[in-house]
């Protein structure tokens, strides 16, 4: 668990309903559901007819990292890498399909495979490289998505603003309806600018920063597995491999 996010988007709502409480208002008249239904309901279709269907399903699938990010722990897998090399070094590289089956990521495994097959050194390089930017292409699109939607919550939410400016004019002829129909359309801007802010645009760099973790560790195993196919002595392989997480 994301102690940091979470704490964040308690601060971030809670200091604003404190600043209405304090000033006076409400807090019961920044919870309409007419807003948040123009304003999320808007983004949300808006982000789907930019993006196609597996990007969304990508992007909502991510969106708990926010929450719990996926595990990034270097020192294992460097610890892994290297015995993999002292086996190698001691029984020959088919001596790493045993390990096949204990590896779950799918990048890892792909490398290991084509340890255990005998692939060029270079082949095993140019191969991961080309997975990893793809995947780093794929993951970052998705965190785009959320860039997006913080780009027209804003415009949506001014547009809820004006529907219920709309609705106040049609009752003119009533007098005490103007004062609350308003500001509950005035809602709809906060509910906007507040999501973009709030939700969107974080949510989106948090995403973000975690692809680019993701994607560093994956050059890291690069370099171990075509250190290993290489032949390289083990510790001048941990050596290397820690040298990207160096204090």
């Amino acid at each position: 668990m994301d102690i940091l996010s979470l704490l964040g988007i308690l601060i971030a709502v809670g200091g604003i309903l404190l600043g209405q409480f304090l000033e006076g208002g409400s807090i019961s008249s920044v919870i309409q559901l007419t807003a948040f239904v123009i304003v999320i309901g808007g983004t949300t279709g808006a982000v789907m007819i930019q993006y196609t269907l597996p990007v969304f399903l990508r992007a909502v699938k991510m969106l708990p990292w926010v929450l719990k990010p996926p595990a990034i722990e270097a020192q294992p897998l460097i610890e892994q890498i290297v015995d993999w090399s002292n086996s190698a070094r001691k029984n020959g590289l088919l001596a790493l399909e045993s390990a096949l089956d204990t590896v779950k990521d799918p990048f890892l495994r792909h490398g290991l495979q084509m340890l255990v097959d005998g692939t060029e050194p270079q082949k095993i390089r140019d191969t991961l490289l080309v997975e990893l930017e793809s995947r780093e292409a794929m993951e970052r699109q998705a965190a785009k998505l959320y860039e997006s939607a913080g780009g027209y919550a804003p415009t949506i939410g001014i547009l809820g603003a004006v529907l219920g400016l709309i609705h106040v004019m049609e009752n003119l002829a009533d007098p005490s309806k103007l004062g609350a129909g308003i500001a509950t359309a005035f809602v709809a801007t906060i509910y906007g600018v507040g999501s973009a802010n709030i939700f969107f645009l974080p949510v989106s760099n948090k995403i973000k920063g975690i692809v680019h973790e993701r994607s560093y560790l994956r050059e890291m195993l690069i370099e171990g597995l075509v250190g290993v196919a290489e032949g390289e002595n083990p510790k001048i392989i941990e050596a290397r491999l820690q040298s990207f997480y160096a204090k």
